[in-house]
C-alpha cells in the first residue's frame, strides 16, 4: 500500500464508521440544503467517479433513492483496489486542477473531501465529531494558500472566525465554512 492508499483507507474507515452508524438520513447537515443523505451520495460519486475515471468508463452516479450505505462501501472497496493497482494509481484524470495522476488527486482532494465530510456527517447525526489530528494538520495547512481559489461557488463558502484558543480541527472546520 502507498502512503496514499494508507491514508484514504484511514479517512475511509472514519467516514464509513459515520456511514454505518447513521440511523435518519433525513437530517440536515451543516452543508447548506443538504441532508446527511446528500453529504454520503456527494462523497460516494465522487470515489466512483475516480474509478470510472481510472477504468476508461462513464460515471454511473448514485441517488438518494439508491442504498447509500451499500453503495458506499462498494465505491470504498473500488477505489481501494484502483488506489493498489500502480498502473490504475497512475492513470492521468482530469483534475479541478489540471490533469494529474489518480493517486495524486486522492492525496490532494479525496483525502480532505471524506475528512470534512466525515465532520459533517458526524455533526448531522449527532456522533463523534472527532477527526483524525494527523490529517486536520495535513489538511489545513494544505488549505491555507488556496484560500481565494477555495472560496469559489461548490467548494468551500465564506471562512469564519474561530474562537480565541480554538484547537486545530476547529480552526480548520471555521476557515472551511463550518459554525463549529
Amino acid at each position: 500500500m502507498t502512503e496514499i492508499a494508507d491514508r484514504f483507507d484511514t479517512l475511509a474507515a472514519d467516514f464509513d464508521a459515520r456511514v454505518q452508524g447513521t440511523t435518519d438520513w433525513s437530517v440536515a447537515s451543516p452543508c447548506e440544503g443538504w441532508t446527511a443523505k446528500d453529504i454520503a451520495v456527494h462523497v460516494t460519486n465522487n470515489l466512483a467517479g475516480l474509478v470510472a475515471a481510472a477504468n476508461g468508463q462513464a460515471p454511473t452516479p448514485i441517488t438518494a433513492d439508491d442504498d447509500v450505505p451499500a453503495a458506499w462501501t462498494q465505491a470504498r472497496a473500488d477505489l481501494n483496489a484502483v488506489l493498489n493497482d500502480p498502473a490504475k494509481a497512475a492513470t492521468t484524470i482530469p483534475s479541478p486542477f489540471g490533469a494529474m495522476p489518480l493517486e495524486q488527486m486522492v492525496g490532494r482532494i479525496m483525502c480532505s473531501d471524506v475528512l470534512v465530510h466525515t465532520w459533517d456527517l458526524a455533526r448531522a447525526t449527532g456522533q463523534d465529531e472527532t477527526l483524525n489530528a494527523e490529517a486536520v494538520e495535513g489538511t489545513f495547512s494544505g488549505l491555507k494558500p488556496m484560500d481565494a481559489m477555495i472560496r469559489q461557488p461548490g467548494i468551500f463558502g465564506p471562512k469564519l472566525e474561530s474562537p480565541e484558543g480554538a484547537d486545530l480541527q476547529t480552526q480548520m472546520l471555521c476557515f472551511l465554512g463550518r459554525a463549529v
